[in-house]
C-alpha cells in the first residue's frame, strides 16, 4: 500500500512540475492512440456495414478473420508488422520501422478487427422491420447510409471505446516496432515496462496512474457523446 501511495505522489509531482519527458511521452501516447483509433474507425465501420448489408465472395472469411482478430496477441501483430517494415520486407522502402508510424500501423492491426466485428454486430441488430420501412421510403444512398448509422450509433460508440481501450493498453507490438526510443517512440506503456525492468516501481506506478487518468477521461468523453446521440 505504501508503494502505491508513493506512486500516486510521484504522479502528482510529475504533472505539477511539468516534467518535460513525461509530458512528451504523454502527448505522444495521445497522438498515436487517437490517430490509430480514428483510422481504425474510418476503415472498420464501413467494412462492418458492408458485411451486414452486402453479399460478396469471401464474406465469411472476412467475418472469421475479423472475429478471430479480436483476440490477436499484440506481439504477433508486432512481429508481422516488423517483418513487413524490415528493410528487406515488402514495405521496407517506407523506412517506418522504429518510428511512430510503425506504432500507429501496429495499433491499427490490433484494433481494426474490434471495430469491424463490433460495427457488424451493431448494424446486424437493426431489426428487419426498420430496414423494410427505410426501403419503402426510397431514400438516396447517402440518406440510407446516414439512417443506418443513426440506428446503430449506440453500438458504434461502444466499438470506438473498445478499440481505443485496446490501443491504450497495447505494449508488446509498440515495443517491437517502435523500439521505445527516448524522445521519439517512447509512449506510456513502453516507458512503464522499461521502468519496471530497472526496478523503478514508483515511477512505473506514476506513469500507470497518468495512463489510467487519460483512459478514464477519454472514455468519459465518448460515453457522453454516446448518451447525447442516443437521446436525440
Amino acid at each position: 500500500m505504501e508503494l502505491i501511495w508513493r506512486g500516486i505522489i510521484e504522479a502528482v509531482h510529475m504533472i505539477l512540475s511539468a516534467d518535460r519527458e513525461v509530458l512528451q511521452i504523454t502527448w505522444l501516447t495521445l497522438q498515436v492512440c487517437l490517430f490509430s483509433t480514428l483510422i481504425s474507425t474510418i476503415l472498420g465501420v464501413p467494412v462492418g456495414m458492408l458485411l451486414t448489408f452486402k453479399s460478396f465472395p469471401g464474406k465469411k472469411a472476412v467475418l472469421l478473420l475479423s472475429h478471430a482478430g479480436m483476440g490477436l496477441p499484440p506481439v504477433v501483430a508486432g512481429l508481422w508488422v516488423t517483418m513487413f517494415l524490415w528493410r528487406s520486407g515488402p514495405l521496407g522502402e517506407w523506412q517506418w520501422l522504429f518510428t511512430t508510424n510503425a506504432i500507429v500501423l501496429a495499433q491499427i492491426v490490433v484494433s481494426l478487427p474490434i471495430l469491424i466485428s463490433l460495427s457488424y454486430s451493431s448494424f446486424k441488430k437493426i431489426d428487419k422491420g426498420t430496414r423494410l420501412q427505410l426501403k419503402a421510403l426510397a431514400p438516396t444512398k447517402i440518406q440510407t447510409l446516414l439512417l443506418y448509422l443513426k440506428q446503430a450509433q449506440f453500438g458504434l460508440w461502444a466499438a470506438v471505446m473498445a478499440g481505443l481501450g485496446r490501443v491504450l493498453a497495447e505494449v508488446g507490438a509498440a515495443m517491437m516496432v517502435g523500439g521505445n526510443l527516448q524522445g521519439q517512440t517512447r509512449i506510456l506503456t513502453t516507458a512503464m515496462v522499461m521502468e519496471v525492468s530497472r526496478g523503478n516501481f514508483e515511477i512505473a506506478l506514476a506513469l500507470s496512474f497518468i495512463l489510467m487518468t487519460i483512459a478514464l477521461a477519454l472514455t468519459f468523453v465518448l460515453l457522453r457523446l454516446q448518451q447525447k446521440e442516443a437521446s436525440v
